[in-house]
């Protein structure tokens, strides 16, 4: 009596599991409801981008554009105005990528603007570097939440956040214009710059801010010069982290934008890859919408 009893109970308990496991067709469904990553760069032209270039060094030749009586130029190229190609299409590797020369200052943004994703890209630099940065690490970045007119950061970029893409510095975070924000961060002596550190308090950068514009990743986690990089930002609400290789190395939270008398909210915004003197090419350029931080990087938050 007992063992049918038993039996029953298991034969209960498979038709409940049979009726509750989904089908293929609600686990497509819900597989369908997880957004995937889409191309942001054909890799044939520049749909969906833009160029901003800024004020060409002296030692650039150009024709047609003002100089002052000491050589300087005096005006920026501007909006889709690139004589020069600073911003190129070529194949690396035998896959389309973004060549950026360095040779001047300059902005390649998206047009659309973005609120609550996940970008990501690859990076490897080049070998030529350019006046003013000749003798400097190679150096450009990656832009986001960029709002407003270019020029507002460092008279080319438009006011943003940066994940830095710099030698020894990939992932740090930097206040283009006037742009703000709180990252859990220390140092190790008062001449030191600020570090993410995600067991210390909340410290402000930003324009007037004691700590300044610059917090420096940790860890470090870029690869060697000639090697590509996968360089990745999840950006949700006015919170964003930076990813490289694969490891977290900095979180921003509470980002705003600095007017005159307040601080507005900053969630988004287009994204600006930097030409700044170093060449560099960017591939494998992807974005999908995210509604949360993932679970596995929520414990940096």
């Amino acid at each position: 009596m007992k063992s049918n009893f038993f039996k029953l109970i298991t034969f209960c308990c498979i038709l409940a599991f049979i009726a509750c496991k989904p089908t293929s067709k609600e686990r497509e469904d819900v597989k369908a409801d997880v957004p995937e990553f889409r191309d942001l760069f054909n890799g044939k032209d520049f749909s969906g981008w833009e160029t901003w270039i800024g004020v060409p060094h002296p030692s650039v030749m150009l024709e047609g554009l003002a100089r002052n009586e000491a050589g300087e130029y005096t005006e920026p190229l501007g909006l889709n105005n690139d004589p020069l190609n600073v911003f190129s299409i070529t194949e690396v590797e035998g896959e389309p990528a973004l060549h950026v020369s360095g040779q001047v200052y300059g902005a390649f943004a998206t047009t659309e603007q973005f609120e609550s994703y996940h970008f990501r890209l690859e990076v490897k630099w080049g070998d030529a570097k350019w006046a003013p940065r000749e003798d400097l690490p190679r150096n450009s970045g990656l832009l986001y939440h960029g709002t407003g007119e270019y020029g507002a950061g460092l008279e080319v970029w438009k006011n943003s956040h940066e994940c830095q893409i710099m030698e020894g510095m990939f992932g740090d975070s930097y206040r283009m214009g006037d742009t703000w924000c709180e990252i859990k961060a220390s140092r190790p002596s008062p001449d030191e710059r600020y570090m993410f550190d995600p067991n210390a308090e909340l410290v402000a950068f930003g324009p007037d801010e004691e700590a300044g514009k610059i917090c420096s990743k940790n860890p470090g986690n870029e690869k060697p010069l000639g090697m590509w990089n996968l360089v990745e930002i999840i950006c949700v609400g006015d919170t964003s982290i930076h990813i490289i290789n694969g490891k977290v190395n900095m979180v921003n939270y509470n980002s705003k934008l600095v007017g005159e008398t307040t601080k507005s909210r900053l969630a988004k915004g287009n994204i600006q890859l930097q030409s700044e003197g170093a060449e560099v090419f960017y591939r494998r350029m992807q974005i999908k919408e995210v509604s949360r931080i993932p679970d596995e990087y929520r414990e940096f938050l």
